[in-house]
């Protein structure tokens, strides 16, 4: 059975139990600080552009018209 604990440490207290670890300790830290930064990053992205108001449909639609639109000034220009 395992107990978890918290415990409040200072930034100072953190710096100076990472400056005891390994090399190797170290840079698997540096990793998983990076990951976690980037896994923030991409999600507070994906909730940005996160709406309902599209849906497949809209957007089969929409690729339908810029296609449209595009065969039509590739014909005009003589390219078909």
């Amino acid at each position: 059975m395992k107990t978890a604990l918290q415990i409040d440490l200072t930034f100072e207290q953190v710096l100076s139990v990472v400056r005891q670890l390994s090399k190797r300790e170290k840079l698997r830290l540096s990793k998983e600080l990076k990951m976690e930064a980037i896994d923030s990053r991409l999600s507070r992205l994906l909730n940005e552009f996160k709406t309902d108001d599209l849906d497949e449909n809209t957007i089969t639609e929409e690729v339908e018209s810029v296609r449209q639109e595009l065969y039509g000034k590739q014909k005009h220009q003589g390219h078909f």
